[in-house]
């Protein structure tokens, strides 16, 4: 990887939800998204998670 590339989606995720100390499954619950979906974007099954989703899940980890 390059300087100038993001890293996916699902490592942020993941790497965001270990800072948190949240489970997936406390994630999704706090996120108000189904643990299945939330699955499928830590393992970078969804690639394109949708803007909404990703305001619940910024809002749960106490993102900026």
């Amino acid at each position: 990887m390059t300087q100038t590339e993001a890293p996916p989606f699902a490592i942020l995720l993941r790497e965001f939800g270990v800072r948190a100390e949240l489970t997936q499954e406390e994630l999704a619950e706090q996120a108000g998204i189904s643990p299945r979906g939330l699955a499928a974007l830590g393992t970078g099954k969804r690639l394109r998670p949708r803007r909404d989703t990703v305001r619940l899940l910024a809002d749960a980890l106490q993102l900026p």
